[in-house]
């Protein structure tokens, strides 16, 4: 594995059609990404640029409950990339995001989607997490991306970290996850009180994606 640093779902590319066929750009382009999460996409398509457009796995066809067995975000990653990479054979990478809060010995981390249970509930997440801290001062955290590209066989590990802080309560109605609980440092008010194109000039997620972009870049312009 080869842990690149360019300054956290699957996307196949180049030659793999797929099964949509309503699509207009050259196959290279067509990025499948493994979720069915319109946040993420919103998130994630205008990091990458209008070079790429992701497709979700329905339009994509894949009907799939892709695993997330391991005790890292890495390990998970790379699990779910592999996952696309045995159905298509083709190039692939995956996602993983977490929220690592000091004071909790970096819970909820890799558990953060099913902190509260398999519900997956944003609110009943939140509030075991902000009972969890009622007795600590340090409230310090930070979100953290790891993206896993299979590429030509070879696997290519990008991370985003965004530090900041945890509120005693949420404020603002905008993201999804723990957004309304986590000021990044630097910051004045939540992620769940900014825009997208503001969330995006601080995000994690962010992060990780300009080092995919940078290497796909490279690496397509080659081709």
């Amino acid at each position: 594995m080869n842990f690149l640093d360019y300054n956290t779902n699957a996307i196949s590319i180049n030659y793999w059609a797929p099964l949509n066929n309503d699509f207009n750009m050259p196959l290279k382009y067509k990025l499948i990404f493994a979720t069915n999460n319109q946040h993420k996409i919103d998130e994630i398509q205008p990091l990458l640029g209008k070079d790429f457009n992701l497709i979700t796995l329905a339009e994509a066809g894949i009907n799939i409950d892709i695993p997330e067995p391991h005790d890292s975000l890495e390990k998970n990653a790379i699990e779910k990339a592999t996952t696309i990479f045995n159905i298509t054979q083709q190039n692939c990478f995956a996602e993983d995001t977490g929220l690592e809060v000091t004071a909790l010995n970096g819970e909820p981390g890799v558990k953060s989607a099913r902190y509260a249970g398999d519900s997956r509930s944003s609110d009943k997440n939140i509030e075991k997490l902000l009972h969890k801290l009622e007795d600590f001062s340090d409230r310090s955290a930070r979100f953290r991306t790891v993206i896993a590209l299979i590429w030509n066989t070879q696997t290519y590990v990008f991370e985003g970290i965004c530090n900041g802080t945890i509120l005693t309560q949420p404020s603002g109605s905008n993201g999804f996850g723990y957004d309304a609980i986590f000021i990044p440092t630097g910051a004045s008010y939540s992620f769940a009180q900014m825009p997208l194109i503001e969330k995006n000039t601080w995000s994690h997620r962010r992060k990780a994606v300009d080092k995919l972009t940078t290497f796909l870049k490279q690496h397509i312009n080659k081709a």
